[in-house]
């Protein structure tokens, strides 16, 4: 049986994830050189990408500045930025690559990253990965 203490804990920690604000870009469509099927190399492929990332609860635009705080434009560069390094493989190594990019950015809490390969099969398969900072190499120090 679950106490009333633990419940409270519970609800106050779901309470705290939804105090962050969120700038997301979602349903991004580009053609990307992935895949690790033979196929699959050297041709490109349309793929969805969808991405949100939480901003730390004291960022705030202060004086009406896009350089004050994350923009969805960060969001987009760092798709790009990957897609930039040429064929990978996995849609995970992907993700990964662009959560690592969007949390390079220390006012991010957290990214979810979505990739939708949008040409492999009936309806769209893919990976959503969530990265929180401190896990891997945003290890807070």
């Amino acid at each position: 049986m679950t106490d009333v203490a633990t419940l409270a804990g519970r609800l106050q920690q779901r309470a705290g994830e939804d105090l962050y604000d969120r700038i997301f870009v979602r349903d991004l469509i580009l053609d990307c050189h992935i895949g690790v099927y033979e196929e699959e190399k050297g041709v490109t492929q349309k793929v969805g990408f969808s991405v949100e990332a939480a901003v730390a609860p004291d960022v705030a635009s202060r004086h009406d500045q896009i350089a004050e705080v994350p923009s969805y434009d960060n969001l987009v560069e760092a798709v790009h930025a990957t897609l930039a390094e040429g064929h990978i493989n996995l849609v995970e190594t992907m993700a990964e690559h662009i959560a690592d990019q969007i949390l390079d950015d220390k006012r991010i809490v957290w990214v979810r990253v979505r990739i939708d390969k949008l040409e492999r099969g009936p309806g769209a398969v893919g990976v959503e990965i969530v990265r929180p900072r401190g896990a891997g190499r945003h290890s807070v120090l």
